[in-house]
Order: C-alpha cells, then sequence, then structure tokens
C-alpha cells in the first residue's frame, strides 16, 4: 500500500514504522482538510448576507466544535506518544557500540554536506574553524596526530549490512567538538 502512495522501498529495518506515522499523520490532515473545507462552505451558505441581513450578536450556543477541536488534539497526542516518541525511543536505544559499527561525522552548512570518517587509529582529529578553507571545508587540524589519517570524503559511502552511526552537526556547532 505505501508504494501506491509514492513512498519509496523500504531502505531501513524502521522504515516501515515511520512510513506508517507519515501515513497516519497525512490521513488525519486529509481529514481535518475535508472537515474544515465543510465547515467553511456550510459558513458561506449559512451566513451569507441575503440570509442573515442583521447581525446576532449572541453567538454560537452549541458546543460541537469544542468536541471536534479536543477529538483532534487527542488525536494528534496518541500520533506523538503512542507512535512517534515510541518509535525515537527503539532507535536511540539502541544504537549499536562504536566498534561495532562505522563511525561518520557529517557537517552540514547551507546546501553543503561534508563528511568525516576516522583513520585506522578510529579516532577523530581536531577541527577549527579558523582552519577551514576550499580543500579543507571541516577546519580538519592535519597537525593533530588523530587528524593526520582521516578521510573527508565528498559522498557518504556506507557498508552494506553492517550498523553505522552518524554524528550529525552543523559547522559552526562541530568546531566545538574535539
Amino acid at each position: 500500500m505505501l508504494q501506491l502512495l509514492g513512498l519509496p522501498e523500504s531502505a531501513s529495518a524502521h522504515a516501515g514504522e515511520i512510513d506508517r506515522i507519515v501515513l497516519s499523520v497525512h490521513w488525519l490532515m486529509a481529514i481535518l482538510l475535508v472537515g474544515w473545507g465543510a465547515f467553511f462552505v456550510y459558513t458561506l451558505v449559512r451566513f451569507r448576507a441575503g440570509a442573515n441581513p442583521k447581525a446576532d450578536y449572541h453567538g454560537v450556543k452549541g458546543h460541537a466544535s469544542t468536541w471536534v477541536e479536543v477529538g483532534v488534539a487527542l488525536f494528534e497526542v496518541v500520533l506523538l506518544i503512542g507512535f512517534s516518541i515510541p518509535a525515537w525511543a527503539r532507535r536511540v536505544d539502541n544504537l549499536p557500540a562504536e566498534s561495532d559499527a562505522v563511525v561518520v561525522r557529517v557537517v552540514g552548512e547551507q546546501f553543503l554536506w561534508s563528511f568525516h570518517y576516522p583513520g585506522a587509529d578510529g579516532r577523530f582529529g581536531r577541527t577549527d574553524l579558523s582552519l577551514v578553507a576550499a580543500d579543507n571545508p571541516l577546519g580538519l587540524d592535519r597537525t593533530d596526530p588523530a587528524a593526520r589519517d582521516d578521510l573527508t570524503p565528498p559522498t557518504l559511502t556506507l557498508p552494506v549490512n553492517r550498523p553505522a552511526l552518524i554524528y550529525l552537526t552543523s559547522k559552526v556547532s562541530s568546531t566545538a567538538s574535539a
């Protein structure tokens, strides 16, 4: 069913769960769109100037709209607490050990991702914002012994069937890490 909606083929173990959450949110939004659209058309017809030449200052006496709003809020809470938070918790509680995974620092900036792999020593070298240049987008300090064997390729490459830990930062915050 998810392929019928244009979602790509699952490429990870948790993709199906995330796709179901996305699908649930889209169904909620579709129901809200239809519901509020119908309500809008109803109010246009019901309260048009020809049918109501004089303003009514008494306001709404029913509580139907309050119950609809409470229902929507409860459904959103169920989506958040019932689906999204448990899905997130399963991902962060089951992280592989660094020794069992490929570890990569991914540094984002406007329109660009930079990738930093530790070398054979398994340690990331020091970065410094003052060292950022066209040939050194991460500001890697090559005088640091841990940085001498580090790799900074232009693309992210990960092995198949091996866990990966990706430390995602922005260029400004990544300079604070050692």
